[in-house]
């Protein structure tokens, strides 16, 4: 029963045995109230509801049995000084011993001659069959840590499983208490568990069907609440107007004739969908989305074109001046064959680009754009600040690349709508691109509120890259390949995760590994340094050099992630390999095969983890980023995809996102109830969960 002056919003420390030393272990798991504790939900259940007698238990299987204790006693081992606690314990069947280690205190915890539930794995060993460290608890009371299907939790060091199975027994009866927020119909029409009924079942549920029917509920709820916080965005963009840039088909095609390759079909058609959704008057908020090298920048770019062909002004932005500056060396090889003038505009560089480059003030540029004489604008997300005022701004299309996070998106969004765009009562179009390829159940929950056009096929020619992990013994082989394909004229990218020396991660430095490779591996060739803590101007020096091959090694960090593109770099090498997601891994396998040469990526790594070499081997088996992603997704969590980890993906949200079905129908319920009450005027609670979510998940 509930103790009378404790509700869901009193600190953990009001629980029983929740002395400072727990206090402070459930602190550091984000859990400071009774609220927070109820929602520490488990990632499983071990299931020992199968009760058996002593005499019919068989090895390796996970049981409950019943029994008396007969004895119980501490030895130490000889050799390692280990604390081995022994028990007998007896039922009308027989009698069996039970083995748990480092744990001495039990001792005294235990009590013969007492009636205990013990649920564990018993094992066949060379002193016969035991059972091994195994729950327990007095038969008499209440299961909480035994006899059925038991909650496994995120602990931390200090905090025993038991201890928090403990306190979580403790705040259960609270759950009544849990106001119900989603509209009845939706309950009755999906036949879902009461919001308080499913948070109990997910704690302590009686069969597998409880927590079926726990994991359905709460895990719509939560996808339902990211959709419906985007339906709504959705509808509110919708709303706005937008100028109506007609499809000029014949000038398409005639950009099209001038490429010097031919576009593949998904292109083709993520090209169609960008213009036919530019030529109504309800703003386009479409993502582009493909995979490393699938040639997007090229749609978004002749999309632009498009509306500068009709007199309208577009913006295209890139996360970092280097990507930025690379875009527009690409824009101006078409730009001038059509005599459309455009301009790069960082916070350190302004040239515009007609028929030649032309270095200009930045207030010479803005005075430019304000015209309306500059029709395409190249440059970092400054190209949409408050100084920067269009004459008649239609599209913008903005290059996230792998960090295309949740919270800069909606940002970038809420700017573009308040954009100087010279255009009265209208928002411009707006068109983003990621290069990381996104599992579809993520893109249709994250990315509710966009139409996404996918390209998945690489241009013709592209050759596979071939991908190898190399072990510390083969290390002096590999530095000899990458110093034969220098000699061939190519180039090598080496990837350090951090920038400085750390206690803490035991990787790879840059600048350690910089000094290393420059004057003991390589010194008779030119290495060069990129990080992120260099300043614009020496990134840009750098790049330079290595673009034009005068540097032939780059080491860098994951700085180069981000888009670039070097034809000549053949080598890809990625130290600390296990410390990236594979997604990661295969942004910066990305960087290389961009030209006619076959390329290599190789695979650092010491780890000696079974489970991490399984993981990353996968980059030597499929070059496909999609199926990569979907991995990441069920083994590192939807944060990795998204370039940052977000809060608010709880463990329930990660097995959702498995859930095509279960995401569908929370789509399915929040488009019929916005359609009947946008403002959310008849679900009062629901609206307040609303605003806590935007809150937490920083998606405002």
């Amino acid at each position: 029963m509930p103790r009378e002056n404790i509700n869901l919003n009193s600190p953990v420390s009001d629980l029983k045995g929740a002395g400072p030393q727990y206090t402070n272990k459930l602190f550091s798991l984000g859990v400071e109230t009774l609220r927070d504790l109820l929602f520490h939900f488990p990632f499983r259940w071990d299931d020992f509801s199968q009760t058996v007698a002593i005499a019919k238990i068989k090895p390796d299987e996970k049981i409950t049995i019943v029994a008396g204790l007969i004895s119980v006693k501490n030895i130490r081992t000889f050799h390692t000084k280990m604390a081995i606690t022994e028990a007998v314990a007896s039922d009308n069947s027989g009698s069996l011993k039970i083995i748990w280690y480092n744990q001495p205190f039990l001792e005294q915890s235990l009590k013969e001659g007492q009636s205990y539930r013990f649920s564990g794995k018993a094992k066949l060993t060379a002193k016969g069959l035991t059972l091994q460290a195994p729950s327990f608890e007095i038969a008499s009371r209440e299961k909480t840590q035994t006899g059925g299907l038991i909650p496994v939790y995120h602990v931390t060091e200090g905090l025993s499983p038991k201890m928090f199975r403990y306190f979580i027994r403790q705040v259960i009866p609270y759950a009544t208490n849990l106001k119900e927020y989603l509209p009845t119909d939706i309950i009755q029409r999906q036949n879902f568990l009461s919001f308080a009924e499913a948070v109990k079942k997910i704690h302590f549920p009686e069969n597998r069907q409880d927590v079926m029917a726990a994991k359905t509920r709460l895990g719509f709820d939560e996808l339902f609440i990211f959709q419906l916080s985007y339906q709504i965005k959705k509808v509110r963009w919708q709303k706005n107007k937008a100028i109506k840039i007609k499809r000029d088909v014949k000038f398409i095609k005639k950009i099209l004739s001038k490429l010097p390759f031919e576009l593949t079909r998904d292109q083709k058609i993520a090209l169609w969908e960008t213009v036919s959704d530019c030529s109504q008057t309800v703003p386009m908020n479409r993502l582009l989305e493909g995979d490393v090298g699938s040639g997007k920048t090229i749609v978004a770019v002749i999309a632009c074109f498009n509306a500068s062909q009709k007199g309208y002004q577009t913006a295209l932005m890139a996360p970092t001046e280097i990507l930025a500056r690379q875009h527009f060396e690409e824009v101006k090889k078409i730009a001038g064959q059509f005599n459309i003038h455009c301009a790069l505009l960082t916070n350190s560089l302004s040239i515009s680009f007609r028929k030649r480059q032309h270095q200009s003030t930045k207030e010479q540029l803005l005075q430019k754009i304000n015209k309306g004489e500059i029709k395409l604008v190249v440059g970092t997300h400054a190209v949409i600040q408050k100084n920067v005022n269009f004459k008649n701004l239609a599209l913008v299309v903005i290059d996230e690349q792998h960090r295309f996070g949740v919270k800069q998106r909606s940002y970038l969004i809420n700017t573009t709508e308040k954009t100087r765009d010279g255009l009265p009562n209208t928002v411009p179009h707006l068109l983003s691109m990621t290069a990381t390829p996104i599992p579809r159940s993520l893109a249709l929950t994250v990315f509710g509120d966009l139409n996404i056009s996918l390209i998945k096929q690489l241009p013709k020619g592209r050759r596979k890259i071939i991908t190898k992990i190399i072990t510390p013994r083969h290390r002096s082989q590999t530095y000899q390949f990458i110093r034969e394909q220098i000699k061939k004229g190519r180039q090598a990218f080496i990837i350090c995760p951090l920038i400085e020396e750390s206690e803490i991660l035991i990787a790879k430095a840059v600048k350690a590994e910089y000094e290393k490779l420059n004057q003991e591996i390589f010194p008779d060739l030119t290495v060069g340094l990129l990080h992120g803590k260099l300043k614009t101007v020496e990134k840009e020096q750098i790049m330079k050099k290595f673009s034009q091959n005068k540097i032939s090694i780059l080491i860098s960090t994951s700085v180069v992630e981000v888009g670039i593109d070097i034809p000549n770099a053949t080598v890809m090498v990625i130290e600390g390999a296990e410390r990236f997601g594979l997604s990661q891994l295969h942004q910066f396998r990305g960087r290389v095969g961009r030209g006619k040469h076959q390329s290599f990526c190789f695979l650092f790594t010491e780890s000696p983890s079974q489970k991490t070499w399984e993981r990353i081997k996968s980059l030597e088996q499929t070059q496909d980023g999609f199926k990569l992603a979907q991995k990441d997704l069920n083994m590192r969590g939807p944060g990795e995809l998204l370039g940052e980890r977000q809060s608010g993906f709880s463990n329930l949200t990660i097995a959702s996102l498995r859930n095509i079905q279960l995401i569908k129908t929370s789509r399915m319920e929040a488009e019929t109830l916005i359609k009947k009450d946008l403002q959310l005027k008849s679900c009062p609670l629901l609206k307040k969960r609303m605003k806590l979510f935007n809150k937490n998940v920083h998606f405002e």
